[in-house]
């Protein structure tokens, strides 16, 4: 598959204790997953500061150039990446599903396909082959499952944590490596200008819980199919039918109070 245009799109992480810069874990779990397509093909891109030292994590994978499209941190990445892309015969953007500073919405990789037209694979977990320009690929699912799924090239797919594991950052070629800054035209981003970033809340707590006591039970528990016995399904109710249904149960299982 070395004759694929891949690119990976990279960003600036933030270690989860210290909160200092340092490639981030899906980015780099997207550019492992590049370098065994592509090899020494994968093109790196990234929109922001070209001086930024974090960068140089991912040139230390056995990369030797990365490509900024300079840009401050209050401008719209999205455009200029949707302009580049568009001007390549690039045939798979690899990114991973949420980024670990700025906004971290998540959103980047599907305005991003929308903008481009091309098809979004969402949890990749492998591709297993490229034929006739389709892509045969394994989705990840809860519980450890995977999904074969066959795709079209171009296409944009995230990577996340079911992914291979990045390989470690050697410290001669990341400083040998090169960074290409590129002028492009900054797109101002009126909404993150008005907006207030906060950390991100604890996400809610399980629906189900697991009361397994030896390691067998709670094996068995996470990984067994859940039944469908006790749910009621709705069909042709009104919208204010469905939210009431929707509300009661979360109440039931102490999402809500």
């Amino acid at each position: 598959m070395t004759d694929l245009n891949i690119v990976a799109l990279v960003s600036v992480g933030a270690h989860p204790t210290s909160g200092r810069p340092r490639r981030a874990e899906q980015d780099a779990r997207a550019v492992e997953l590049g370098l065994r397509l592509a090899g020494q093909n994968l093109q790196l891109l990234h929109a922001g500061d070209p001086q930024a030292e974090a960068l140089r994590g991912y040139l230390g994978m056995g990369l030797e150039q990365l490509d900024v499209l300079e840009q401050p941190d209050s401008a719209d990445a999205l455009p200029l990446l949707v302009d580049y892309l568009q001007g390549s015969r690039t045939q798979l953007v690899l990114t991973g599903s949420q980024a670990e500073t700025g906004e971290g919405s998540g959103m980047l990789p599907f305005l991003l396909a929308e903008r481009l037209g091309w098809p979004m694979v969402v949890g990749l977990a492998e591709v297993e082959k490229v034929e006739n320009g389709v892509a045969q690929v394994l989705q990840a699912l809860p519980r450890g499952q995977r999904r074969r799924l066959k795709v079209r090239l171009p296409c944009v797919a995230s990577v996340d944590n079911a992914a291979p594991v990045a390989r470690q950052s050697a410290f001669g070629p990341a400083r040998r490596g090169l960074i290409e800054a590129h002028e492009v035209t900054v797109v101002d981003d009126p909404l993150l200008a008005s907006a207030t970033l906060q950390p991100a809340k604890p996400r809610p707590k399980r629906l189900k819980v697991i009361k397994a006591k030896t390691g067998a039970e709670r094996m068995k528990a996470a990984t067994a199919k859940a039944s469908g016995g006790g749910g009621q399904i709705l069909k042709d109710v009104s919208p204010q039918d469905g939210a009431e249904a929707i509300f009661k149960l979360l109440i039931e299982e102490g999402v809500l109070r």
